[in-house]
């Protein structure tokens, strides 16, 4: 394998390296070199994924060797105890730890392949949750916390139906002291449980204490509960993101809740069970371990919650009830609710929820595998206040907005039909997640996708510096790709999506005759994504049942899309998303057709982590800018919000530059002992970066814009085309949102036949080009 010199560190990778890989790399190391952090974009198809993995670990490498054996002094003294809490790594290394995060298991999956390719062998773990890794054949029938209660509750010597699987942890990892050496996913580590008895999860658990590299999705580092019980040493870490383009809105999502009507019913309901279930063991066995007052108090102050909830005064359905952030604490002190009597609350919670277990197991003698349907609500209630209160200040709450929000409910039995109220307190500073990283002495946080652009919005959303920033080109030469801006079907009737028009007859019939012709011309696979599902279901709807009135046949547009692909429609819920897969590929697959269309959604499960590579996706047609509904009360506070910290900053800043003057002045006529060792930037690096509500509108349609396009062109030898079906793609200002890889491609065209003429020609050539193959898999990179 071939062995690069960058800067000053020795990178073995497993292939010839293209230039942009080099530079990759380059900025990678930089990153970990200078303690900063970076934002580095690569499309899908120029080896991300292993070069990241060579640079990290080729830097880690020359700091110092890598863990090996140490899993085995840690084993000895794990012995029976039972934590999900940080415990004490045996000599820990001063060397840095690796922290990479991805969305999900099988992304992480394919991460692992690609580390089996390098020569790298760091110590490593992949982290899971029980629900993968369990192999108790009770418990993993379980999910979510009633697992996690079944499992701690299985684990205690005490009880008499104790985990077999448990105590054989800690020999198991005394005998296999070598166990990660190797890259291991956790299909593996769960065989492993299965043939020699160990439990996957607490092997996971003690392996990451020692690991010089660990796997995890992103939810084990974002969310507090979760990070808290990982024995990391912070300090100097590397945190790498990969696929991060959604990270902004998953860190919002999981430092926000939603408190609906039926929770806090069903909460409510779990307070009485408690209150009869701890009266029910004072006065059959005299035990007085639980308080029924303490139960009462609990249920009380929910009640109150719920009236307070329903009073709150309603003018519009579309607009709700919202307050500032801080709010929240006006409205729970009514209650008597408080930091100082929240942390009573909480532990009141915690113990209701193991009486409810322990109420459950007495009423079935079967055990674990009956508690199958039980949730308890009340433990969300605890993650609330916990939310609320973190770290007995205030001060974040500014980053959020009250919401009180009216709607008939009908997903619900109890309260269907009736109108039910949800309080939500939505934060709207991603960064606030990134700032424990931050004060936990991150060395690096590199985030990293095949769309991140634009790049300022998304460093502005995290509230943090990344002075080393990455847009790199594409390997595939300029005759591989045909991008094209089609402002007008071939009648000449201007295709644009809006509001102004998407609903006009004269429109979506345009729109189907245009597909129909992308149907004939494009071979095998051909993806459509529509900005919304409604719109997806109006045009579908529409050309199944009207004919063209200017063809003289009876068939309609969708008879016609037929004739030339199978069609397959993204379905909205995701149970049923499997199917539409394997159906695509079917119909794919069927030699007595020219292929298969799959109609899908912007920001949908098509458009997000799947690989259209080769025959599958051919040519992606965006039928217009998927921007979110203004009306939602998310994305209108969202805006709200931005808005006004963009004219708070504008002030602020404005006062900062004139300070800066005044001491770059001072610093040059006196420069008083108080100055000295101040840095004292000139004006001219004062940049003052806002994002207005506008904005960040705008460029989060783009980036699922280019989330979409990013499914065809998969690696090297590759081709396809990109059809921009909406004339505003031909604004620059628009244009200049596009991943900038594809930006030198794109060309206008002002008639259809153009585009008709143009696209035949690239496809015929397309013969030529290579072998290909047909599959449908998960994003992957290769060199």
């Amino acid at each position: 394998m071939p062995i690069y010199k960058i800067r000053g560190v020795d990178v073995d990778f497993p292939y010839e390296a293209y230039d942009c890989q080099l530079v990759y790399m380059e900025k990678v190391i930089q990153a970990l070199q200078e303690k900063s952090n970076a934002l580095l974009e690569s499309p899908t198809g120029t080896g991300k994924t292993l070069c990241l993995l060579c640079a990290t670990l080729a830097w880690r490498k020359s700091l110092g060797g890598f863990s090996t054996c140490r899993s085995e002094r840690s084993g000895s003294h794990m012995g029976s105890k039972l934590s999900d809490g940080p415990l004490s790594q045996s000599e820990p290394s001063n060397l840095p730890t690796i922290i990479y995060a991805s969305r999900t298991h099988s992304q992480l999956r394919q991460v692992i392949q690609e580390l089996k390719r390098t020569n790298y062998r760091p110590k490593m773990v992949v982290l899971g949750s029980r629900e993968q890794l369990c192999i108790h054949e009770e418990v993993s029938l379980l999910r979510g916390r009633t697992q996690t209660n079944a499992c701690h509750s299985l684990c205690k010597k005490r009880t008499k139906r104790y985990c077999s699987h448990f105590p054989r942890v800690a020999e198991f990892m005394k005998e296999n002291p070598n166990l990660g050496d190797e890259p291991i996913d956790i299909e593996e580590l769960v065989n492993i449980g299965k043939s020699c008895g160990p439990c996957p999860y607490y092997v996971s658990r003690e392996l990451h204490k020692v690991a010089d590299i660990m796997f995890a999705p992103y939810n084990y580092l974002i969310e507090r509960g979760n990070r808290k019980s990982l024995s990391v040493r912070w300090n100097g870490s590397i945190l790498i993101f990969d696929e991060a383009h959604n990270l902004e809105s998953l860190c919002a999502d999981a430092a926000s809740f939603d408190l609906s009507s039926w929770i806090l019913t069903a909460c409510i309901s779990e307070a009485k069970n408690c209150i009869d279930l701890a009266i029910a063991r004072r006065d059959n066995s005299n035990d007085k371990s639980c308080n029924p007052d303490d139960f009462a108090i609990l249920r009380a102050l929910l009640l109150k919650l719920e009236k307070r909830i329903a009073e709150v005064p309603i003018e519009s359905k579309d607009l709700g009830f919202t307050k500032p952030g801080p709010y929240i604490y006006e409205l729970l002190a009514d209650l008597n609710i408080t930091y100082k009597t929240a942390t009573m609350l909480i532990g009141t919670i915690e113990e209701a929820a193991l009486l409810l277990e322990e109420g459950a197991n007495v009423a079935d003698n079967e055990g674990p595998r009956k508690m199958k349907g039980i949730v308890c609500r009340l433990e969300s209630m605890g993650d609330f206040l916990k939310l609320i209160f973190r770290d007995g200040g205030k001060s974040h709450a500014g980053y959020y907005r009250f919401h009180i929000q009216e709607v008939e409910a009908s997903d619900t039995a109890a309260f269907k039909g009736k109108a039910s109220r949800t309080l939500s307190w939505w934060c709207f500073n991603p960064g606030l997640a990134m700032d424990s990283f931050s004060e936990l002495g991150v060395g690096s946080i590199i985030l990293t996708s095949g769309t991140l652009s634009p790049l300022d919005s998304f460093a502005h959303e995290f509230k943090l510096e990344f002075p080393i920033r990455l847009e790199n080109p594409h390997v595939i030469s300029a005759n591989q790709i045909w991008v094209g801006v089609v402002p007008s079907g071939p009648s000449g009737y201007a295709f644009n999506s809006s509001y102004r028009s998407r609903d006009l007859v004269e429109y979506k019939l345009e729109l189907g005759n245009a597909i129909v012709n992308f149907a004939r011309i494009v071979p095998d696979g051909l993806l459509v994504f529509f900005p919304s599902y409604y719109l997806m279901d109006q045009c579908i709807g529409c050309w199944k049942n009207m004919n063209p009135t200017n063809f003289t046949n009876s068939s309609t547009v969708w008879e016609r899309i037929c004739k030339y692909k199978q069609p397959v429609v993204e379905p909205r819920q995701s149970s049923l998303f499997p199917l539409a897969i394997d159906d695509f590929m079917t119909k794919l697959k069927d030699s007595s057709t020219s292929g298969a269309v799959f109609f899908a959604v912007c920001r949908g499960k098509v458009s997000e982590g799947l690989d259209f590579a080769d025959q599958a996706g051919r040519a992606v047609v965006v039928t217009g800018m998927p921007f979110a509904p203004r009306t939602d009360p998310k994305v209108r506070l969202k805006r709200e919000y931005l808005d006004q910290h963009t004219q708070s900053n504008q002030i602020g800043s404005k006062f900062t530059i004139a300070l800066c003057m005044v001491k770059k002045v001072e610093s040059r006529e006196s420069a008083p002992p108080q100055t000295v060792g101040m840095r004292l930037l000139p004006t001219t690096s004062l940049k003052l970066v806002v994002l207005t509500g506008e904005e960040w509108y705008s460029q989060q349609a783009s980036r699922a814009v280019n989330q979409a396009v990013g499914r065809v062109i998969r690696h090297r030898h590759d081709y396809g085309a990109i059809i921009f079906c909406d004339e505003r793609f031909a604004y620059p200002s628009r244009q200049s949102q596009i991943s900038l890889w594809i930006q030198p491609h794109i060309k206008g065209y002002s008639k259809f036949g153009e585009v008709v003429f143009t696209l035949t020609r690239f496809f015929r050539d397309g013969a030529t080009r290579g072998p290909t193959k047909l599959e449908l898999t998960g994003s992957e990179d290769h060199g």
